[in-house]
């Protein structure tokens, strides 16, 4: 018995691949699908917006360089989450993971904790100016309170962890 895509070329097979999971960042790509080398290896990463209004991103990635390219426009991806924002640049980057599964995990308790925990009321006129200055360090405080707790509820003695913004 033939398939529909023996009998019709034009017809492509859907690729499956049961080892491949979902990540909330991104749809896999072409790149992505193929098998990666060892050497290649997953990374959980934050972004700053620069634009008003500070935000921040998290995703996951094996080449940090080129997925900040994409969400900053220069090439062709990105997250649609990302285009307001414009141009944005890197907070954080937790690398180590040894394959896309394992960064998923983090990244969604990443931003499921961050969700959850409570952001600090501004009440007094010194933090409020200090805010004023620099409007990402809640944000960037937030972030990184989140990512505490995380360390707290998961195993993450191989993963480095490079803050290239100060949130404190």
């Amino acid at each position: 018995m033939r398939t529909l895509s023996q009998t019709f070329r034009s017809i492509k097979r859907p690729i499956s691949n049961p080892k491949l999971s979902k990540c909330s960042s991104s749809s896999p790509k072409k790149s992505e699908l193929k098998p990666k080398s060892e050497s290649s290896s997953w990374c959980v990463y934050l972004i700053l917006s620069t634009n008003h209004p500070i935000k921040t991103y998290v995703g996951v990635t094996t080449n940090f360089p080129r997925r900040l390219k994409e969400h900053n426009g220069d090439l062709k991806g990105g997250a649609k989450a990302s285009r307001a924002g414009r141009p944005w640049i890197c907070a954080c980057i937790v690398c180590g993971f040894t394959n896309r599964s394992e960064a998923c995990v983090f990244e969604s308790k990443w931003k499921a904790l961050s969700r959850r925990v409570p952001r600090k009321k501004q009440n007094d006129d010194s933090s409020k100016q200090s805010e004023s200055e620099d409007p990402s360090r809640p944000l960037l405080q937030h972030r990184q309170a989140a990512l505490n707790r995380v360390k707290t509820s998961l195993d993450c003695t191989n993963l480095e962890i490079n803050w290239h913004l100060d949130p404190i």
